[in-house]
């Protein structure tokens, strides 16, 4: 997985942080590109993490946090470490979700193509 979201990464030649969290959402993973911002380490932790503890899309929750819509705060649960920007993916295999994976680096739809080059990964 790491490897094809490395792949996608560099084929956007944006360096990246890439993350994957197993099913309690706990680190498995992690690389850090040459390159890659700093900040962008707890980002793509947090976006594995909050994708697997809410099992959504980061993007999914990102709309559904929005003033007015039906999980609006959610951000502040869990001691406020839950990362609404889009690059978070739920693993699903076998119509379960084995855990999630971060990408950071780019722009929020580069990140999300990261992380679903390595979700597709896992097909293969």
């Amino acid at each position: 997985m790491i490897r094809a979201a490395i792949r996608a990464a560099d084929a956007l030649d944006v360096p990246y942080c890439i993350a994957v969290v197993d099913a309690g959402g706990h680190l498995l993973s992690f690389t850090r590109q040459d390159g890659a911002l700093i900040g962008c380490v707890d980002l793509a932790i947090g976006k594995a993490r909050t994708a697997r503890i809410f099992d959504k899309s980061t993007q999914q929750l990102n709309h559904l946090a929005q003033p007015g819509a039906d999980l609006y705060g959610i951000q502040h649960s869990n001691g406020g470490a839950v990362v609404l920007i889009g690059g978070g993916v739920p693993i699903v295999y076998d119509n379960v979700i084995i855990g999630a994976v971060g990408a950071s680096g780019g722009t929020v739809e580069q990140d999300i193509a990261v992380c679903n080059a390595a979700v597709a990964a896992i097909a293969h």
